[in-house]
């Protein structure tokens, strides 16, 4: 999956971009925070946990 879909995704939630962290970005929804790969393409099932975790299903 492509990061600005995934971003998109977690936009669609209710997240909000935080802050650039080393290699990651920190998004949040005000109480939790979730870090996405800087990189182009993010594995699929890495894409598909950061959005469980999103939607407040914890991995």
């Amino acid at each position: 999956m492509r990061r600005r879909e995934l971003e998109r995704k977690l936009c669609d939630l209710g997240w909000r971009f935080l802050r650039h962290g080393g290699k990651h970005d920190v998004w949040t929804d005000g109480e939790n925070e979730v870090a996405v790969p800087r990189h182009d393409e993010i594995n699929e099932y890495t894409a598909k946990a950061i959005v469980k975790e999103a939607k407040g299903g914890r991995p």
